[in-house]
């Protein structure tokens, strides 16, 4: 069937209450940007566990996408009228039937990450077959080797497993890290994560990538300290975790944070400084990755 799409700007302080009206309304679904997104007045909002709540944006891009024989303008008074707000100037535009899954896929190619270690999802033939391929496709687990911090790691994980070494990948997401570090050599690795739907996606990919990796939740013990741990999280978290991260790591063992941005870095390093001698930071995109040493 084909869509509707109705397009208004909002201030910070209506746009919670007109969403969840809209959607009372008849939407069938409604997303919120950044009004200001791609020009010098954009602001990058971040939420993570534990912190105070962002801001919304001063002026939210709102998009609302109604069934093609509902009423655009009905919907819109309805739902302005249930918040209290006087209807916005609007934007009404068909969205054409396409094979959606097939558009999904067209966003997603081959990423190379190294001369010799490429992300290639299923649909996709290997650019370089003679690389190491990690086959991954985008899924509900976090990591598909597109965001900044998962390349600072594979890239980080190339240049450290030499061959033989245990690893845990703590916050597994989809198990990319652990599967690319035993594609790269590893003798062993774990991966933990709080998610259940993470960990199962992470035992598919790793069946998939024919890899032998062993996943817990975050609330079971790992038996031994492993010579390579990487975290790629959120700063606060990572903060959290410092005592834990430092008894999974072994003595001269090396550790990568990442997730944090160039602001909090400083913070988390502060957290890590009794176990860990740090290295030079990697930034990429306003995204760090801190890298240090187990005394």
């Amino acid at each position: 069937m084909a869509w509707l799409s109705i397009t208004f700007d909002a201030p910070a302080d209506q746009v919670d209450a007109l969403s969840d009206a809209l959607l009372e309304a008849g939407a069938a679904s409604v997303d919120v940007a950044d009004a200001d997104a791609g020009s010098p007045a954009e602001q990058p909002v971040f939420a993570e566990p534990g912190a105070v709540p962002p801001r919304p944006w001063q002026r939210s891009r709102v998009n609302v996408l109604i069934a093609q024989d509902a009423d655009a303008v009905a919907i819109v008074a309805a739902a302005c009228s249930r918040a209290g707000i006087a209807p916005p100037p609007c934007r009404v535009s068909e969205v054409a039937e396409q094979d959606w899954v097939r558009a999904s896929r067209d966003q997603f190619a081959p990423i190379r990450i190294s001369p010799r270690l490429w992300i290639v999802p299923s649909w996709h033939r290997a650019p370089d077959a003679d690389a190491i391929n990690i086959a991954l496709d985008p899924g509900l687990a976090f990591g598909t080797g597109n965001h900044p911090t998962t390349k600072l790691c594979l890239a980080w994980l190339e240049r450290v497993v030499r061959g033989g070494e245990t690893v845990i990948d703590y916050g597994c997401g989809s198990g990319i890290l652990a599967i690319a570090a035993m594609k790269l050599g590893a003798a062993r690795a774990d991966g933990v994560d709080i998610d259940g739907q993470a960990l199962l996606a992470a035992r598919h990919n790793a069946i998939h990538n024919q890899v032998q990796i062993t996943f817990h939740g975050a609330a079971e013990a790992i038996g031994q300290p492993a010579r390579i741990v990487v975290a790629n999280i959120l700063a606060h978290p990572l903060i959290v975790l410092a005592p834990l991260l430092a008894r999974l790591t072994a003595p001269r063992g090396r550790l990568a944070l990442a997730g944090l941005l160039a602001a909090q870095a400083n913070d988390v390093r502060a957290a890590y400084g009794p176990w860990f001698d740090f290295e030079a930071p990697e930034e990429d995109e306003g995204w760090m990755l801190l890298s240090c040493v187990r005394r």
